[in-house]
């Protein structure tokens, strides 16, 4: 069997985030950021121009996913004990346990995932992408997507995405 993909790693594919990722054991870390970079592999059917996704239609897809995230504090809506309240004055209060942050509103994004893990972010951001990329350029184009966000050098959280070719 013979496989086709492109892989898009552009120094430009990158945001910066604020987060804090919540432990097993209830504990947490503070409030803290990281430039995170993303690789993202996209295999497909080979067209007949022979390409899978030409580059130049495939790379604003993932910058502009970047820029949605990028510069604010990401926050899991689905976390069983993290609250997030809007407030009347355009700032939401945050609460995890005894932890109380009010931050203006524009400046969080909420997520649907349980914590701001690398892995969950890698997850979602893979599920975002291959939607628009369906979207964009249909399902044959998009056989496999591997997605991974580096939140530092050598530390990586990787989503896979594969069609069942056997059906």
């Amino acid at each position: 069997m013979e496989t086709w993909a492109i892989t898009l790693n552009k120094e430009y594919f990158k945001f910066s985030c604020a987060h804090f990722l919540i432990f097993p054991d209830g504990s947490k870390e503070r409030l803290h950021g990281h430039n995170y970079q993303v690789t993202a592999e996209i295999e497909g059917a080979l067209t007949k121009d022979g390409l899978v996704i030409d580059f130049l239609d495939a790379k604003p897809v993932v910058r502009e996913l970047c820029d949605s995230l990028d510069e604010h504090w990401l926050v899991p809506s689905e976390h069983p004990e993290l609250t997030l309240e809007e407030l009347d004055d355009g700032h939401s209060r945050v609460t995890y346990r005894d932890s109380r942050y009010v931050v203006p509103s524009n400046e969080i994004l909420v997520l649907p995932i349980n914590n701001t893990s690398v892995e969950n972010l890698a997850t979602w951001f893979g599920h975002t992408l291959r939607s628009r990329l369906v979207d964009r350029f249909g399902a044959s184009q998009v056989r496999r997507l591997r997605v991974a966000i580096s939140e530092t050098s050598g530390q990586s959280g990787v989503y896979e995405y594969r069609t069942d070719d056997r059906a």
